[in-house]
């Protein structure tokens, strides 16, 4: 029973504020453009400041896994093939495919990821999964246009694709994450007065970033394909976790690192798969609902979750 507890007292605050920023946008205290200027917001500025913040005062050889890291990176690949494989023997329109496949390992680690690491594991759980999503990110991102793009590799998506290449290497949660690295590596210092700013604005972060995400959530999204919709999301919800348990303990993680690569496969997925769906022309209406269907259900998977690394000791 005390791990029940437990585990609810660190996935229902984060889903509790999600849900305060769904009653908000209902109560029309937001609306869409506030919603949208929040998200840019927290994307741009606030996120990489919070990355920035917490891996360059970390101490990185103590921080840093290398099998943690290859391990989650073997993990995105793997549910990129196994996605990408029963799409194909499926026979899905290459739009459908693109967006099944991203949807199914392309998480939400900056907004939903680092808020149940926070709860789960404190600063130091924040920090070693700050350090562990900047490696991933560009993972993600590389994979996610190979999902979009190769099955509509007969079609004109070149320009799409290019925007989307040029974006990556100008993303600023990744160009952050590695400033945050050299700084922390080479143990550079940062003013004081710098870094107590730095940390009050990356308080600001994981509690935006939360509400604009019950503010842009939204059951009218939910159409479509949603047995395929619903496949995607255990396989991003159940599947994720479990292949990175299993590739992870053969890779000698354990503890705290083992429990964050875990709880970061399991992250429903993220927004901008239906941002780059509909920029790569995929099915951007089967991205919606698992990015719909995957929030909604990753209160309950996180529950489980967190329960089986409770009972493991993790």
């Amino acid at each position: 029973m005390s791990q029940f507890l437990d585990t609810v007292t660190i996935v229902l605050p984060v889903f509790l504020v999600i849900g305060l920023g769904a009653l908000l946008r209902r109560c029309n205290l937001f609306d869409d453009n506030f919603t949208r200027q929040t998200n840019r917001l927290v994307y741009m500025i606030f996120l990489p400041i919070l990355l920035f913040h917490k891996i360059s005062q970390a101490d990185f050889a103590s921080f840093f896994n290398g099998p943690l890291v290859i391990g989650s990176s073997l993990t995105i690949i793997s549910l990129f093939f196994i996605s990408y494989i029963y799409a194909r023997l499926r026979n899905y329109p290459a739009p459908s495919l693109g967006s099944f496949s991203q949807g199914s390992f392309r998480g939400n680690l900056a907004y939903i990821g680092l808020a149940i690491c926070l709860n789960a594991y404190g600063e130091s759980g924040l920090t070693r999964a700050s350090i562990l999503m900047g490696f991933l990110v560009p993972v993600l991102n590389l994979f996610a246009i190979i999902a979009l793009i190769w099955p509509q590799r007969n079609k004109d998506t070149s320009g799409s694709t290019q925007n989307w290449l040029r974006e990556i290497l100008l993303n600023p949660l990744i160009l952050s994450s590695f400033a945050g690295i050299i700084w922390s590596y080479f143990s550079l210092p940062v003013p004081t007065i710098i870094n107590r700013s730095l940390g009050i604005v990356s308080g600001l972060t994981l509690p935006l970033a939360l509400l604009a995400i019950g503010g842009s959530f939204s059951l009218q999204r939910l159409k479509g394909d949603l047995q395929s919709a619903g496949i995607a999301t255990l396989l991003k919800l159940i599947g994720m976790p479990l292949v990175a348990a299993l590739v992870l303990t053969v890779a000698g993680v354990k503890g705290t690192d083992l429990g964050i690569g875990i709880l970061l496969a399991g992250t429903p997925a993220a927004t901008a798969t239906y941002i780059m769906a509909h920029q790569l022309k995929a099915d951007a209406e089967l991205a919606g609902s698992i990015v719909m269907l995957s929030t909604l259900c990753s209160a309950v998977s996180y529950t489980l979750l967190l329960l089986l690394l409770r009972h493991n000791g993790l």
